[in-house]
């Protein structure tokens, strides 16, 4: 092929332009305006959240629901190991300390047992943590039930980054138990479950506004905080004034306008990245030494990314070479996170580890998986992986 094949692509609609066109008419092209309440109000009524404020980014989102809930120097923070650095650093940020949870084998999400194992040996010590920040990874919602169970049962907050889960779901232990008659799930959004929920817009996420984030909670003092100090905590006076230490963290009109016509199409985005991974799991399952993430049984995951483990006795070729193989035909692919107790920033930091995210950063590789991917482009991916094996 003579184009590259992203990993990751945006996706537009068509209809942003309309939104777009609406700003620039209305010469709302400053960071406030018309589409960022509208999207507010979309994306709320989408997820079944009760209030919602749009933000620049998912880091600046998570920042800030944290500074707003009161962590700050010396807290702990117990974060998911296996994740993108966005979800632990705005703990940095606050003066915190995070402590990272490895991961179990059935989600590739924070396991709950170990995460109740450490808040358990904390309390022992005498220690306490102030807050879990749970990633819910590659569009896969975690455990989250059991993880706000446990803890509500040790009085600390949750945050739950859904950065990479927008339209994920999560039903819990029983699949059934609305209307009988309509067979209506008793299922909600991952990001509704916890003190608050972290989205995020990016180029490569499920839907985009070029660059942007949301966070939603059940609490409005809560999020009017947030929209406080997202615009430099100006007091509500005619002169500028302030009590406290703000950022300028506000999403741009034109951008919010960009995520209504995104959040029109959100179901369809979804449907097309699962149908990629169906057909890889079609194409590769057969092969020896190729796995896929696996699906919890608890909920519906999004499929933002397609990801593959390579065992490379079994297969012929390690992650690397399948990677490099890929990248010499112009298509993107991509080493899954690697796990924060491993990053060189976090040397020297507690985690509580049972080797699996090593072992999912060591084999796993994430593929095309664009909602814009045609067939064709799919069937050359699989082509080349079964060519780097042994044949």
């Amino acid at each position: 092929m003579n184009y590259r094949i992203w990993l990751s692509p945006p996706h537009l609609s068509g209809k942003e332009i309309d939104y777009i066109r609406e700003a620039i008419d209305s010469n709302w092209v400053a960071p406030a305006g018309p589409h960022i309440e509208a999207f507010e109000k979309e994306f709320c009524q989408i997820t079944g959240s009760r209030y919602a404020a749009a933000v620049s980014s998912g880091t600046a989102a998570l920042h800030l629901a944290l500074k707003s809930a009161g962590i700050g120097r010396g807290d702990l923070v117990l974060c998911s190991d296996f994740t993108f650095i966005a979800s632990v650093s705005p703990v940095l940020y606050e003066g915190g300390i995070p402590v990272f949870i490895d991961s179990d084998d059935e989600t590739w999400n924070m396991d709950p047992d170990f995460l109740e194992e450490e808040i358990k040996e904390q309390v022992d010590k005498g220690q306490g943590s102030k807050a879990v920040i749970v990633t819910h990874l590659y569009g896969q919602a975690a455990d989250i039930g059991r993880i706000k169970e446990i803890c509500e049962r040790y009085g600390i907050m949750l945050f739950e980054d859904a950065a990479e889960a927008l339209g994920a779901t999560y039903w819990g232990t029983e699949k059934i138990t609305m209307s009988q008659q309509t067979g209506a799930r008793n299922d909600k959004f991952a990001g509704m479950f916890g003190k608050a929920g972290i989205f995020s817009f990016n180029g490569n996420k499920i839907i985009t506004t070029s660059g942007g984030g949301m966070v939603v909670s059940d609490d409005e003092e809560f999020i009017k905080k947030i929209k406080y100090l997202a615009t430099q905590a100006k007091e509500p006076l005619p002169c500028y004034e302030h009590r406290e230490i703000g950022y300028n963290y506000r999403l741009s009109n034109i951008l919010a306008g960009i995520g209504r016509a995104q959040l029109e199409v959100l179901g369809e985005r979804v449907a097309a990245r699962r149908r990629n991974f169906e057909f890889y799991r079609e194409h590769l399952s057969g092969l020896p030494g190729i796995s896929f993430m696996p699906e919890a049984s608890y909920g519906q995951a999004t499929r933002w990314l397609s990801i593959i483990l390579i065992d490379e006795a079994g297969f012929g070729a390690d992650r690397e070479k399948i990677r490099l193989n890929l990248e010499g035909a112009a298509i993107e692919s991509r080493p899954t996170w690697k796990p924060m107790h491993l990053q060189p920033v976090f040397k020297g930091y507690q985690a509580r580890l049972n080797g699996v995210s090593e072992r999912l950063f060591r084999q796993g590789l994430c593929l095309p998986s664009g909602s814009s991917l045609r067939t064709e482009e799919l069937a050359e991916v699989v082509e080349i992986i079964r060519k780097s094996g042994k044949g």
